[in-house]
Parts: structure tokens; sequence; C-alpha cells
């Protein structure tokens, strides 16, 4: 019976361990894919306090070894479900995963939320080598170059307009035949001499070099299908994908109320509407989703969760 039980081994999850290792409570953090999150597939982050530049993955080895040596432990494993129990005559929790079941006094979900992909074949490989999810991380990667945009929301056309003072050329991909986010931000790239808008197309297709083990190696552009049915080559040496994001909620639903986009509907105090269980980083309610607002949620989680257990 840990004290604190961690679902999700990315910023979010890893600063709530060492908060909790801090407070000398037992910890293990469950995660069912890399530890260290999505920040992995970034190859240099540049707005990390403390760090100049680093890449994703090195940033993710820092977290890691931040918490084994605070104590705390690790299990790879997918959470299913997470059950409601009473232990010593007080709340308690067990995690079912697919490989076992995990006790705990409290629980941190640090799920994350997932970028929505574009479904192509080979996509993943591309991540990190041409294709990216965030601007404000890796635009300055691509200055005076040629890029592309998936999406004509807010979210892509914030993107947009950050990427637009950056590179040469810029372009927006929107399946719809007008862009949808806010007029003012449509505004802003009508004036911008290096934008083009494409409507009414799909990204269907990848274009790319491999390398000898048959990974992407570098992105070269993209195939685009009209709602004609024509199609086209536009070169690209980066591709940003706004198409929205999945949160990892659905197996802790019934915990938490759940947003109209599936988000953890808790506040900055990361506390949910069942006691003893706290939502942290990119899978809960909020405005800014970066590395450093994931790292507060974890340490708001995690004393939270201290106090909750110290009867307060």
């Amino acid at each position: 019976m840990y004290d604190i039980l961690i679902v999700g081994g990315g910023p979010a999850g890893l600063t709530a361990a060492v908060y909790g290792r801090r407070a000398n409570r037992s910890v293990l953090v469950i995660e069912k894919e890399t530890f260290g999150g999505q920040i992995t597939f970034s190859p240099m982050v540049e707005n990390i306090p403390g760090f100049t530049a680093l890449s994703g993955n090195a940033f993710a080895e820092k977290l890691v070894d931040q918490a084994v040596s605070q104590g705390a432990e690790f299990e790879s494993d997918t959470v299913t479900g997470i059950e409601a129990v009473s232990a010593d005559g007080g709340p308690a929790f067990v995690a079912h995963g697919e490989s076992g079941d995990y006790e705990g006094r409290t629980v941190v979900i640090a799920s994350g939320a997932r970028h929505r992909m574009l479904g192509l074949p080979g996509e993943d490989a591309y991540v990190g080598n041409g294709i990216s999810f965030c601007a404000v991380c890796d635009g300055a990667f691509y200055r005076d170059q040629t890029v592309g945009v998936v999406g004509g929301g807010n979210s892509a056309l914030q993107e947009a307009v950050l990427l637009s003072e950056l590179v040469r050329k810029l372009y927006i991909f929107q399946d719809l035949p007008v862009l949808t986010g806010e007029k003012k931000l449509q505004e802003i790239l009508a004036s911008r001499g290096n934008v083009e808008v494409i409507t009414g197309v799909h990204v269907t297709g990848l274009l790319g070099t491999a390398d000898a083990d048959g990974g992407a190696a570098e992105l070269s552009g993209v195939t685009l299908t009209h709602a004609d049915g024509r199609t086209e080559d536009v070169l690209l040496s980066g591709l940003f994908v706004a198409i929205g994001l999945v949160p990892q909620n659905e197996p802790f639903r019934d915990l938490f109320a759940l947003n109209a986009w599936g988000y953890a509907d808790a506040d900055e105090s990361c506390r949910t509407r069942t006691p003893g269980v706290f939502v942290a980083g990119d899978c809960r309610s909020k405005r800014v989703r970066q590395v450093a607002t994931a790292a507060a949620d974890g340490a708001v989680a995690a004393l939270a969760a201290c106090d909750f257990l110290d009867g307060k």
C-alpha cells in the first residue's frame, strides 16, 4: 500500500513523485509508454526554467533520475481503471493495470493528453524529425525555412502567427472551406506576406527520407488532396499539427467530472470530487499546457495529497 499512486510519468507525474518523496511518503509512478512523457519527442527545448537549451529526452532523463534519487518507485504498465476501496478504516484505491493491481491511499492522475495525429502511414517516425506540435517549443528551429500548419482553429492560427514571425514561408492547410479561428488571428495572418492559406484540402501523405533502420530521418514535404480529387506535393522543412488534443482520462471518468472536451474538471488546487484523488498536468482543464505548468500542477497535487494523508 503506497501513500501516493501516480498514474503518468511525464513532467507532472514525476514532479509529484519528487514532492511526495520529499514529504517522506511512499510513491509509485505507473507509466504506460515512455517515462518523461511527450516532451521526449522534442529535439530541443529552450523554455524550461533553469536550462538554456536541451533535448526533450535529456530533460526527461533528468526528471526520472531526480525522482529515482528521492526514492520513488516505478512500474511500466497501462492503468485500465481505479477502484475506491476501504483500508484500515479509511479510503484507499486500487489501480488496475494490465500487468497487475497497485494499492494506494491517494492517487494523482497525471495521464496527460496526446496530440491528435493525422493518421497517416509512418507518421510516428516523423515526430521529432519534422513533425512538431508546439511552435513555442520548436518554432525557432525552423527560422528562415518553409513550414506548414495543419488546422484552421484558434490553436492552429496561434501557432501560425508565432511561426510567421520566424519562417521564410508558411502554409496553412485547412480541410474546411474556411478558417474557423478568431477573426483577429485571421487578420494578422492575412497581413503577412509570407503566409499562404490553402483550404479544402487534406494532408494525405508525408514525404521524406528514411535511415537504414527504416525510420524517418527527415521530413521533406506533404501530399495534399483537394476536394476535386487532385493531388499535389508541397515541399516543407517542418509540419506543425494543430488539430486538437485527446486527454487520456477515459479510464478515470468515474472519479471526477469531465468537461465537454474530456479534460478533468478540477481547478488550480488539483482536487477532484473524489476525496484522495487529484489531477495534474495536461489532463486537467486549464488554459496553458506547457512543461512549466505541468510541473507546477505536479507539485500542487502532491502537496494536496500529503495534506489529505495528514487529515488536513
